[in-house]
């Protein structure tokens, strides 16, 4: 596997074996760590009908099938595929960021973390903000997305201007989502979940372009909530249902690929159809499950500090969608890959469309996160990072520090922290993960997005 530097953010896998296109990784020599996850770059390029290339994000790890911080399109209408691999197993995880009119000073931040620690379901185990009525009305989250949160009282309007694909995916079919799948989403709406997953209070700490920040509704000093979740047990059945349909279905459509994990099908087969259709109400089942948290985060800062939280947006980055690219319909998978759409697209709500889209990048809970924005000209089918990128396992975090002492360090820096568990802690230690300001110094240096401004946590909340 070689391995060619073109630019210095810029590197290129040449096309060798059964690769039907070259790999691109946009890096920095320093943030490429990893053998595995190139190999799976160049797994991803055997894909039929994949397009230009096999995109590896800066923050790229390895994954299941594809790399995590991986993007690939392929051509609808020349055989091309579409992968649940391509996706994840946390279907439409992504990221909302609502921003206050409130600045730290005088915040009372421990009165209002305990509230959110106390209120916030999160972790392994059932336990919702929202109990819906029964199956119709999860249908009606699976077809409706945010748009059924706001419609149920659990938003504004507004909210729906500041989401990607204004609320809800289209092409949802409820049909398509298995008996346990659904059984499995009845009773998580309104949850955060483990692992990486957090409510995070953040203070703007640097602004680096005004005029786009103030469209954002960003200003520095400003207190803001960052909310980092998917689409639960839901999405994660459907994942496993539809990846074990496709295995069974790839020969009969000749279909070999390097790694089981690749499990695919034609996107305008019957598997392909019946994936996408699913996968769009998982998408939508993660944004009204983001809807519901950022309500209560609103809820919280209202009854506590007298404050207002307005939305400043929501962005998947799990996620397969078919898009127009070329003139060429694609289907355009980013996993671990955050949608950057530049100025002037049609996607974008009117008082975003000079500016592009707010993307946003969480880090960890002890250093940063960013807000960045869409450019005209982005690779990767207008793709960017999604994260920091993990450099170790959760075992390997969890034996380097204990949640107690990390929990300690934390707060003597000033973040207050509401956890769960202490071994769910020490995994998400920030000394797990890349860092995240070389991550977006690379996405911005290749092209593919512009810094606007970078947050700092002062609490967190964790499963």
């Amino acid at each position: 596997m070689r391995l060619v530097q073109e630019t210095p953010y810029r590197f290129r896998l040449d096309r060798t074996g059964p690769m039907r296109v070259p790999g691109v990784v946009f890096a920095s020599a320093t943030l490429l760590l990893e053998d595995e996850a190139l190999r799976q770059v160049a797994n991803v390029a055997t894909l039929p009908g994949i397009v230009r290339a096999s995109y590896g994000m800066p923050d790229l790890h390895w994954g299941y099938g594809f790399p995590i911080g991986g993007v690939a399109a392929t051509d609808v209408e020349q055989g091309g595929v579409v992968s649940p691999g391509g996706v994840g197993f946390d279907i439409s995880c992504g990221v909302r960021l609502l921003a206050s009119d409130t600045r730290r000073d005088g915040l009372p931040l421990h009165r209002l973390m305990d509230l959110l620690g106390d209120t916030v379901p999160r972790g392994a185990a059932t336990g919702a903000l929202w109990t819906l009525s029964g199956r119709p009305e999860l249908e009606a989250i699976l077809r409706d997305g945010a748009r059924h949160a706001v419609g149920q009282g659990r938003g504004v309007p507004r909210d729906l201007e500041r989401c990607e694909d204004f609320g809800a995916l289209p092409g949802a079919d409820p049909a398509q989502v298995g008996a346990r799948a659904m059984e499995r989403g009845l009773g998580q709406v309104g949850s955060l979940g483990s692992g990486n997953h957090f409510l995070e209070l953040q203070t703007v700490e640097q602004v680096y372009d005004e005029a786009v920040a103030a469209a954002f509704g960003l200003r520095a000093g400003q207190v803001c909530v960052m909310i980092h979740c998917g689409s639960r047990g839901l999405g994660h059945q459907i994942c496993t249902d539809h990846v074990r349909a496709m295995d069974k279905a790839m020969a009969g459509y000749g279909i070999d690929v390097p790694d089981r994990q690749l499990a695919c099908a034609p996107v305008e087969s019957p598997e392909g159809r019946a994936y996408l259709g699913a996968m769009a109400a998982a998408a939508n089942y993660g944004r009204a499950n983001r809807q519901a948290l950022g309500q209560a985060a609103r809820d919280a800062f209202s009854s506590i500090a007298g404050a207002r939280l307005d939305l400043v947006y929501d962005v998947s980055h799990n996620l397969a969608k078919i898009e127009e690219h070329d003139g060429r319909l694609l289907c355009v998978h980013r996993k671990g890959a955050t949608l950057a759409l530049p100025p002037g697209h049609p996607g974008l709500p009117g008082d975003l469309r000079l500016v592009g889209q707010p993307v946003l990048i969480p880090g960890t809970m002890g250093t940063a996160s960013y807000v960045l924005a869409g450019v005209a000209g982005g690779e990767a089918f207008h793709s960017t990072c999604h994260g920091a990128g993990r450099t170790q396992s959760r075992h390997q975090a969890a034996r380097a520090i204990s949640g107690k002492e990390l929990r300690a360090r934390l707060e003597s820096r000033g973040i207050a922290v509401r956890g769960l568990g202490w071994r769910g802690l020490a995994e998400e230690a920030p000394s797990a993960y890349k860092d995240v300001d070389a991550v977006v110094a690379a996405s911005e240096g290749a092209g593919l997005c512009r810094r606007v401004a970078r947050l700092v946590p002062i609490g967190v909340v964790k499963g």
